[in-house]
């Protein structure tokens, strides 16, 4: 299934905070397995972090995109039912908004330009206000209204003039009395409403009025009509009686005149639903603008939208721990868990499908379960996985290997016509370069943080093909571990450089005490914050059981 087609709602196949090759290629795997075996519930890979060098260099190889990024699984405006409400012209008349607010249940009209640009918002209290105050007879005037909204509140017809284009240029008169009255109150450019009296017509006409309104469908002689004609004057016909006329004529001024445009409160599709409940409780406005993420209107959202929020369906893949999930998955619905690490702290409102084999990669589960099911995998996936295995074993050196992992990793090399040394060595020979990086982006590149009790340590790990590489690495990572257990408020923080050729670590390590910890956890010493430690290649099998191990220990 093509990412152009599958809809925003879809289930977001997800790894880890600081995924690794493992954790984005199972995503891409799974979903595109998910979708072949259930097309109406489509699956759309997802990552929580940045990638490092070795998956962009997979991605590349077999010219995959880039999954979308989701660092926060809390549920975001996106995530509620935006009601669709179409964007007002700002020439609507009040009359015609009124109207539309009536009809469709709605307090608030958000007016746009023509290319959807938020202009303002005018709520059915503005519309109110106005009303009220339309006893101004230089409404019309001031609001520079067209004489097309006089037209269409009046369903009038224009006897003498062209109304295109034209706005109202003088005050709206009531022409009720004689015609010696009349003359007294009009000045040029004025609105006159008459009725069928002649002389009231005439009066207008011989004072300059802009505009003579002629109501209850009254005749107006052929005379009058030329008279109008030669002076520039508009004549309209309406139906409505004087009374009536007089009545509506300041519901045509145009809404712009009293939107509010000012410190207009708006969301985005991406804003938090929390936040948006904040700001709801704020303030005494219905419905609230959302806008795109080009910044352009799309619909409005309330707080009863808010109270149906779809929350994100998440499948989580190569983790099974909130310490290690995107932020927010408290707040999300997890279906699913295809994972091969210990089971760890994750707890879901109801059952899931948890699938947790003690093999040495994701992937190999993935492959299995598409062997399981009799579909056929593409080279492009069977490249996906292989490399995730590749990575996960450090081709088939870590002790989490299995035979299940090489039997798998061999079949898919041949599925995806590479040559599995060769592609390996070049697989980690990018990965292993950090030319170009910053510190964290080498710290973040393969990082978890697990706990034990009251204790709360990150491990990270980088596999690297070369002693360049893997130095050029240690330099930049050293100086920042302090600072990385700071911003984390971590007890420790260990950092796993792997040399995949002798199948040996060098660890650095941040925190107090764990020195000490290292030492006593595996036997050796430290010298100058970091310890060797011949025949460790494997976070989840040689680090993470010892470390929280001894930690137990010393908090008995």
């Amino acid at each position: 299934m093509n990412s152009q087609t599958i809809p925003l709602r879809a289930i977001k196949v997800i790894g880890h905070r600081n995924p690794d090759t493992d954790s984005i290629c199972s995503a891409i795997a799974y979903s595109n397995l998910k979708n072949i075996l259930d097309p109406e519930h489509p699956c759309k890979p997802c990552r929580a972090g940045l990638l490092n060098r070795e998956t962009e260099f997979v991605l590349d190889y077999f010219k995959v995109p880039l999954p979308q990024l989701y660092t926060d699984v809390s549920p975001h405006i996106r995530d509620v039912d935006i009601r669709p409400a179409k964007g007002v012209d700002g020439e609507t008349s009040l009359r015609r908004a009124w109207m539309t607010m009536r009809d469709q249940e709605l307090d608030t009209l958000c007016i746009v330009d023509g290319e959807q640009n938020l202009k303002g918002v005018i709520t059915v209290k503005d519309v109110a206000t106005a009303n009220m105050d339309g006893m101004d007879p230089h409404t019309l005037e001031t609001a520079r209204t067209s004489y097309e909204n006089l037209l269409d509140i009046l369903d009038g017809t224009v006897l003498v003039g062209d109304v295109t284009g034209k706005t109202v240029e003088g005050r709206i008169i009531i022409g009720s009395g004689s015609a010696e009255q009349i003359e007294k109150s009009i000045s040029p450019g004025d609105v006159v409403v008459v009725s069928n009296r002649a002389e009231s017509q005439l009066a207008a006409l011989e004072m300059d009025a802009g505009c003579i309104i002629v109501c209850a469908s009254s005749r107006v002689s052929r005379t009058m009509q030329m008279l109008a004609e030669e002076k520039g004057c508009i004549v309209i016909s309406t139906q409505n009686s004087t009374y009536v006329t007089g009545q509506m004529l300041s519901q045509a001024a145009p809404i712009r005149h009293y939107m509010t445009t000012g410190k207009l409160l708006t969301f985005t599709l991406h804003t938090p639903v929390e936040e948006a409940t904040r700001v709801m409780a704020t303030v005494r406005f219905r419905y609230f603008p959302v806008l795109d993420d080009d910044g352009k209107y799309i619909g409005v959202v309330s707080r009863r939208n808010l109270l149906n929020l779809h929350k994100k369906q998440l499948i989580l893949v190569d983790h099974n721990e909130k310490s290690q999930a995107a932020e927010g998955i408290e707040q999300a619905e997890v279906l699913e868990i295809i994972d091969h690490h210990r089971i760890g702290s994750m707890e879901t409102d109801g059952p899931v499908y948890f699938r947790n084999v003690p093999v040495g990669c994701t992937c190999t589960i993935v492959y299995q379960m598409y062997r399981e099911n009799d579909v056929e995998i593409s080279p492009t996936m069977a490249g996906l996985m292989l490399s995730a295995i590749l990575s996960d074993t450090l081709m088939f050196r870590s002790p989490t290997c299995t035979p299940t992992d090489e039997r798998a990793a061999r079949k898919l090399a041949e599925l995806a016509g590479v040559e599995l040394e060769k592609y390996a060595d070049e697989m980690f020979s990018h990965g292993g370069d950090v030319s170009g990086k910053t510190a964290a982006e080498v710290f973040n590149g393969d990082y978890k943080i697990f706990t034990s009790g009251e204790v709360r340590f990150g491990v990270g790990q980088g596999s690297y093909m070369t002693e360049k590489n893997r130095k050029a690495a240690q330099a930049l990572v050293r100086p920042y571990l302090p600072e990385a257990r700071g911003k984390q408020g971590l007890d420790y923080i260990f950092y796993m450089f792997t040399d995949v050729r002798n199948s040996s670590t060098e660890l650095l390590m941040a925190g107090p005490g764990a020195e000490e910890l290292v030492e006593k956890t595996f036997g050796v010493e430290v010298r100058e914050g970091m310890a060797v430690l011949p025949g460790v290649v494997s976070r989840k099998k040689q680090m993470i059981p010892r470390l929280i191990n001894v930690i137990k220990q010393e908090q008995e």
